[in-house]
């Protein structure tokens, strides 16, 4: 597997993942959006630089021009509801995209730290030979991109499988290691250890909860 931690660097990035994981910043809901919009977009333009490209021919009031632009624009499949600000970010610069969706919750267990993860929707295009990137915020145990991208694969097979999330655990970025050897994967950030209940720490929280406010049946 192929990762790209974005934090190793320097730049504007590492604002914008402090702000999300500071318990003050964080009160403000729509800052905390915004932030992982901007990431988003980060991301975007990175990945921009892996895919494939073409020459073609433009315009100008003046004269032809040889310019190059994306070979075929990515599907964004992204894991409801945490990932729809990251979405947004991402679709800002891949503009032209087509969109799935997919909702994988984890549905714990009684008086039990244990969850299991739950899948049920999917709206998605055919992703056939296609370069499909999976986004979902919070890379915690990484059972919920295994089988979001398991319940996709109903819809076609992507030639390339881009995996893009905010922060992972190291617990599951060895998960998918095992489980999706094939795909690339994209981290702002990448923290040590996952506690007793499966949150990342020391992450930020819940990312769902905190750009779009609590749920009851979590």
């Amino acid at each position: 597997m192929e990762i790209h931690v974005l934090n190793k660097q320097h730049s504007l990035l590492h604002q914008y993942v402090s702000e999300l994981r500071d318990i003050t910043i964080q009160k403000d809901r729509a800052r905390f959006r915004k932030n992982i919009e901007r990431i988003g977009q980060i991301m975007a333009y990175e990945i921009s630089k892996t895919l494939d490209w073409q020459k073609v021919e433009t315009n100008t009031p003046l004269a032809k021009y040889q310019s190059t632009q994306l070979a075929e624009q990515p599907v964004l499949a992204t894991i409801l509801r945490a990932g729809l600000a990251m979405h947004q970010g991402l679709l800002d610069f891949f503009d032209h995209a087509d969109c799935a969706f997919i909702s994988a919750y984890r549905k714990h267990h009684a008086n039990s730290p244990e969850f299991d993860i739950v899948v049920e929707y999917l709206a998605c295009p055919n992703i056939d030979g296609r370069t499909l990137l999976l986004i979902d915020p919070m890379l915690a145990t990484g059972q919920s991109i295994d089988l979001s991208y398991k319940a996709i694969l109903q819809n076609g097979t992507p030639k390339k499988l881009h995996i893009v999330s905010l922060i992972a655990s190291k617990d599951g970025v060895n998960y998918l290691k095992e489980k999706l050897p094939h795909a690339t994967l994209w981290l702002a950030d990448i923290d040590d250890t996952l506690n007793d209940f499966g949150y990342i720490v020391p992450g930020l929280g819940d990312a769902g909860n905190l750009s779009f406010g609590e749920k009851t049946n979590s």
